[in-house]
């Protein structure tokens, strides 16, 4: 019997690229996103040339109470999600004090509380069974305060703590939780965040979503628990525990300033 993925955020970036992922290993899938069109094109392209089966949910993850209607949803048709991937998320851009209020809101109900949520829904079923897998698409931006990008910045650090934490209270039962933390990968997130004009896109030698999302599964099915993509991105990572945090701070700052 396939085993079935379920992927928030599946419509375009690296959850598109991860369905396709899944759909080359025969499994099934459950994609959730708010553009259902894509959703579909995605459906029929890869039920025609996998032969697998996808069942679409149109949802908006970032309005409270989602997370409970995907699961029941799933629950009343029967299927079992083997692996979850928490995918969906956004970001923006600017000074805090200058935000949209409601945008912030949004960032923190999608990137933290439905993330959470969908976890705690679908863990006890997995641990019933004694198998499953959950990966968290946190961010290279986890590992360090970030100006212009406060909340975003601060999201993702919390879904990296939050999956470390969650994979040593699960190992027991055999599941694994993976946190992915790509760096500026190609794909829509910077539109969405408004950050085309920020040092951080500079040049084209960032990946593929393509890329960060079969690395993404590679490290998921190897039970890794904090996966950074590219060697570069390691290494910064890394290096931030060993510098004082007010110069990590001030390097943030300056590697997200807008290019004039």
């Amino acid at each position: 019997m396939n085993k079935t993925a379920l992927i928030t955020g599946s419509s375009n970036g690296i959850g598109y690229e991860l369905a396709k992922v899944h759909a080359e290993k025969g499994d099934d899938l459950v994609l959730v996103a708010r553009n259902i069109c894509k959703l579909n094109e995605l459906k029929t392209e890869l039920e025609e040339k996998h032969k697998i089966k996808v069942y679409n949910i149109e949802k908006d993850l970032s309005v409270p109470g989602a997370a409970t209607e995907v699961y029941d949803e799933l629950k009343k048709q029967n299927i079992i999600i083997d692996y979850l991937e928490n995918n969906a998320g956004f970001g923006d851009y600017g000074l805090f004090a200058e935000s949209d209020w409601k945008r912030q809101e949004q960032m923190i109900n999608l990137n933290i509380i439905t993330l959470v949520h969908l976890t705690r829904l679908f863990l006890p079923d997995m641990i019933a069974r004694k198998s499953g897998k959950i990966m968290n698409v946190a961010s290279t931006a986890s590992f360090q305060p970030g100006p212009t990008m406060s909340v975003y910045f601060a999201t993702k650090a919390f879904v990296l703590s939050f999956s470390e934490a969650i994979n040593n209270e699960v190992a027991e039962h055999g599941i694994t939780v993976t946190a992915l933390c790509p760096g500026a990968t190609r794909s829509g997130f910077q539109a969405a965040a408004s950050l085309r004009d920020s040092s951080v896109f500079e040049g084209n030698d960032f990946p593929s979503s393509r890329e960060v999302a079969e690395y993404g599964y590679r490290a998921m099915m190897r039970g890794k628990t904090v996966a950074i993509h590219g060697l570069k991105n390691t290494i910064l990572a890394n290096s931030v525990r060993l510098a004082p945090r007010s110069l990590v701070v001030k390097m943030a700052r300056k590697v997200q300033a807008k290019k004039y």
